[in-house]
């Protein structure tokens, strides 16, 4: 090591690496040679100076003794216009000196090494010196990112010229270069590809199908027939992650022994950077598309992507909602916050049209205040539970949290609202502090089309998600429309008593709760939030995005530990995939709900029939009834608040009594045991001996703690006493009671029946918590994507709450025997199906003798949701009509604007031309497919509709520069489509229902309406 002077603060020492070499010395060596790794020498300033020099006066020696062929050649490696030129060789070694201290010292000369590095630099290598850089990650992650955007517009069009268009005509005067350079690609696992180059090497690598890993001097390239690949995998399979596809694009090179490549991490942050930036090129294209088919207006896609939804036509029956919207929050889609409070690195941020802004969602915050859950009876103990009044520390809440949930809007809370705060036992209402983005809250049509996804920012489901979405659904698409929400009876308060609630009613709007989520509501709710009991429902069960959400739970692994920019752009990759499928399957949904509306009516039909001819009713009684039950429902009420204060005083003079009677016995045995110990105590001053006790032994210090064990109780029963006789006292002064009641008085005898009716509602409320859970936890075993562990605690969770509903079941009979009269008892066979959390309302009413009303009968009720479902059936004919005509002249009419479409961009834009021909291509077969179904539906022997497509009631699909010219014929969407789907005789390929996701959830469902009917 050389010394040099050095000055605080200030580094002046550059490390240099050099390779030891031996010089042959014998054997089969062949002059010098090198191994082992290179040892680093220090120089300071004086020493690095010297070196410099002697480094030029090396170079210029070796190129003084080259040939001009030899120089022309190093000249072109260096990529220099004269052979000559030699300062840029030693721009690297250059260091600045502030304060210009010249004093150096000489390094001995290395022999042979120095001539090594002589050539190194003459070949224009960088020695391996150590540089501290001082930018961040986040610096870098800028740096490149703003790289990247310069060059992003000409990638772009490049790309649609390699794409789609044809190779534009070059200069003449230009010799065309070629160069070699590192590619990967999965398909012809090459590892280097010649790039003509004319330009800029990252325009010229897109125009050789290739796309380099950084934006200005690329070291790597990857093919676009690579990247698509991979997006075409992650479109189909999710979690499928970057590392796993870096590792197959590995091992497809080793197989093929062009190159055995092991995996390691700067391959899967080449492709991960690079599949980055081409779906940013590939959203350019789309946008290019969309903009030529006159689809660039904002909101375009929520409120045209439906056509079942949004395409309405010219003298169509109207429908009683104009839209049918779910929504939904899920917390699998979380993201990890960074730890020990370090900022994230990637500042991008990813815009589309499917996410919400968090502004506009925060701009609902704290409308809705928190508020505490009521007390409820405790459920049976669990022992995986904490102790109470603990808290995990990984359940901190946030302050978010301190905003409502969507059930604290409504002025009293209902069983509904108590119900789903406290469904699961974990406290899912609470969000882990380790997360930024604890899940989502979406919407979509009934048809399964996303309209809009908000992010869950640090909290659970609060209010401000659904007012959020409800505010953009009648902001947007207007017109009275039906939400459908698993809380969307208490729900529909919330919004009424929020900034949006006068524009929201002022619309018509209305909310409901889902289908399989209404069944867990207390039947008081379903009356009148039930989509089966909604007149213009139809067969719909709103549970859109139970199925969404089973499916897209695949991404929880790829975005659990993604940056804010990816996890958002995975999340709209994932939905553009399930929009066009859910387009491509509009045709199957009508053909199937058609057929099932047909199957109902067929089934049920002579069913209802039959009962009312046995019952000697008319639909009009069964009408009558249904209005009665609901009539009976909406004036059902609470407890009357004089009973409440009667009990309260009646329990308060039990309580009174009952410690007025310890207290005498008490006092009565420490008096016996005292008067007993003082004749002991005579007797002993006497000299009386007494005979041993025929009991056994006694001891007198045994006898002296009991004594004094009775005389603490005394004390405590006395003290006791007198708070109690004050506290009845108060009661008296505050209900004005002159009299203190007897047992024997009526007044007395009335709140003792109360208060037994009080414990026989609390048991069958316990009953009903427990039954509930049940329910949620059968939906839970149901729902795809639930791993092994999750299935196993859930069927632990489900043995043990069947236990506690037995229990809850002994209780509720005892205090429905203590009643007066008694009431009917049941058994567990009753308790655990489904069909019992409908009667308990029905059971929990004492005031009101019901067994002499004809619809609670349980035959007339069998009869009235029978006649209920068969009418939705009915409605549900007609919504297949209204909404298979609309896609026909969607299909109709799309037709003419791809058509128009591409005849204008013939001859004007042939690149872009080639692009939305490429989209139409892909959006015809969907068309076709749909085509196909809505045929097999006109075909239907019981098909009562009208046939044909009609006439759009809106402006014109085309663009407006196009909608001067003359339509041209559209036939093609009549033509045969089995060139498109398949020829299949039977159709038995074609109709086969291949939606697991939706065969399973509309299963679940349907079997829970068996075993309601």
């Amino acid at each position: 090591m050389t010394r040099s002077s050095t000055r605080k603060g200030t580094s002046r020492r550059v490390t240099v690496a050099r390779s030891v070499h031996l010089s042959g010395g014998g054997g089969d060596s062949q002059g010098p040679r090198f191994f082992g790794g290179p040892i680093s020498r220090t120089l300071g300033l004086t020493a690095l100076a010297a070196e410099r020099e002697r480094a030029k006066e090396r170079l210029r020696m070796i190129e003084k003794s080259l040939g001009v062929e030899s120089r022309k050649d190093l000249a072109d490696l260096r990529r220099e216009e004269h052979p000559d030129t030699d300062g840029q060789m030693l721009d690297d070694l250059t260091l600045q000196n502030d304060d210009g201290d010249d004093n150096w010292e000489d390094d001995p000369e290395a022999g042979e090494e120095a001539v090594a590095l002589a050539i190194r630099d003459l070949l224009g290598t960088r020695t391996s010196r150590s540089y501290r850089d001082g930018r961040s990650w986040r610096k870098r992650l800028q740096n490149f990112d703003a790289n990247w955007k310069v060059v992003l517009p000409d990638i772009c069009k490049a790309y649609l010229q390699w794409r789609y268009g044809t190779p534009a005509p070059k200069d003449p005067e230009i010799l065309p270069a070629t160069e070699e350079f590192e590619v990967l690609d999965i398909y012809s696992t090459a590892t280097t590809a010649t790039i003509t180059r004319y330009g800029s090497l990252a325009e010229d690598l897109v125009l050789n199908g290739y796309l380099g890993t950084a934006p200005l001097h690329p070291s790597l390239a990857i093919s676009f027939k690579t990247l698509e690949l991979f997006r075409l995998i992650r479109s189909f399979k999710a979690s499928f992650s970057t590392e796993a596809f870096t590792k197959l694009l590995c091992y497809v090179y080793y197989l093929t022994g062009s190159w055995q490549i092991p995996y390691r991490r700067f391959y899967r942050k080449a492709i991960a950077d690079s599949f980055d930036i081409y779906l940013i090129i590939l959203r350019d294209v789309r946008a290019q598309v969309m903009k030529a088919l006159g689809r660039d207006s904002p909101d375009w896609r929520p409120k045209n992507a439906c056509p079942a939804c949004a395409n309405k036509l010219l003298g169509e029956e109207p429908a009683t909602f104009d839209r049918m919207v779910v929504m939904d929050g899920n917390s699998s889609l979380k993201r990890v916050l960074a730890s020990g409070g370090r900022a994230t690195a990637d500042l991008r941020v990813f815009e589309d049209d499917y996410f919400l802004p968090r502004d506009f969602v925060d701009s609902f915050a704290n409308e809705v205040k928190s508020r505490q859950l009521p007390r409820k009876p405790d459920l049976a103990d669990n022992p995986h539970d904490e102790e109470p009044g603990q808290q995990s520390d990984d359940d901190e809440v946030r302050d978010g949290d301190e905003e409502g949930d969507p059930t604290d809007g409504a002025e009293i809370l209902g069983s509904c609202a108590s119900n789903w705060k406290a469904a699961a036992a974990d406290e899912k209402k609470r969000m882990w502090s380790i997360y930024e983005e604890s899940g989502i809250f979406a919407s979509a049509c009934r048809h399964g089309l996303i309209l809009w996804i908000a992010d869950m920012v640090r909290s659970g489901e609060l209010a401000k998600y659904g007012i959020a979405m409800t505010a953009k659904t009648t902001r947007v698409l207007k017109g009275k429309n039906m939400h459908g929400y698993d809380i969307g009876c208490e729900f529909l308060f919330t919004i009424y008593r929020s900034s949006i609630g006068e524009e929201f009613r002022e619309s018509g709007s209305r909310f409901c709760v889902n289908s399989f989520h209404g069944y867990s509501h207390s039947y008081k709710c379903q009356v009148k939030y039930h989509p089966n009991r909604i007149v213009g429902m139809g067969l719909e069960d709103l549970e859109t995005m139970e199925r969404i959400f089973s499916a897209s739970n695949q991404l929880a692994s790829v975005t659990r530990y993604a940056s804010p920019y990816r996890r958002r752009m995975l999340i709209a990759l994932y939905f553009e995939h399930w929009d066009d499928e859910k387009y491509a399957n509009l045709g199957q949904m009508m053909y199937n709900n058609y057929r099932q509306a047909l199957d109902i009516i067929k089934e049920k039909t002579p069913v209802v029939q039959e009962a009312l001819q046995a019952l000697s009713l008319t639909q009009e009684d069964i009408d009558r009834f249904e209005a009665e039950e609901a009539e009976y429902f909406s004036n059902l009420r609470d407890e009357d608040p004089e009973d409440l204060r009667d009990v309260l005083y009646v329990e308060a003079l039990r309580e009174l009594r009952e410690a007025s009677e310890e207290l005498k016995d008490t006092s009565a045995r420490y008096y016996d045991r005292a008067a007993r110990s003082a004749e002991a105590a005579d007797a002993a001053k006497a000299g009386v001996t007494f005979l041993t006790p025929t009991s056994g032994p006694t001891s007198y210090d045994d006898d002296l703690s009991a004594t004094r064990k009775l005389e603490t109780r005394r004390r405590y029963l006395r003290d006791r006493v007198d708070r109690l006789s004050a506290d009845v006292t108060e009661i008296e002064v505050r209900l004005g009671i002159d009299k203190r009641w007897e047992p024997t008085d009526e007044k007395y005898t009335s709140a003792t029946k109360y208060i037994a009716t009080r414990t026989y509602q609390r048991a069958l409320g316990r009953l009903q918590r427990l039954v509930i859970q049940r329910l949620f936890e059968l939906h839970k075993m149901n729902l795809a994507q639930t791993g092994y562990k999750a299935r196993t605690y859930i069927a632990k969770n489900l043995q043990r709450r069947c236990k506690a509903i037995r229990a809850a079941v002994k209780a509720y009979n005892a205090a429905a025997r203590a009643l007066d009269p008694p009431r009917e008892t049941i058994d567990w066979t009753t308790a655990s199906h489904y069909n019992f959390i409908e009667e308990f309302h029905l059971l929990a009413d004492t005031r009101n003798d019901l067994r002499e009303k004809p619809w609670a009968t349980p035959a007339v009720r069998e009869v009235m949701r029978l006649s209920q479902r068969i009418a939705r059936a009915h409605e549900e004919i007609k919504h297949v009509h209204r909404d298979l005509r609309r896609i026909h002249t969607w299909v109709r009419d799309e037709e003419e604007l791809f058509n128009a479409v591409l005849d204008d961009l013939k001859g004007t834009n042939p690149a872009l031309h080639g692009a939305v021909f490429d989209y139409w291509r892909r959006r015809r077969v969907n068309n076709a497919r749909n085509m196909a179904y809505i045929r097999a539906t006109y075909e239907l022997p019981d098909f009562s509709g009208e046939r044909g497509p009609g006439t759009r009631d809106g402006p014109s699909l085309l663009p407006p520069h196009l909608q001067s010219r003359e339509p041209a014929a559209v036939s093609s969407v009549d033509m045969d489509t089995s060139t498109m789907v398949g020829d299949d005789e039977n159709n038995d390929a074609l109709f086969g229902d291949d939606d697991e996701a939706d065969d399973e959830m509309s299963s679940l469902i349907e079997y829970v309406q068996n075993v309601m009917l």
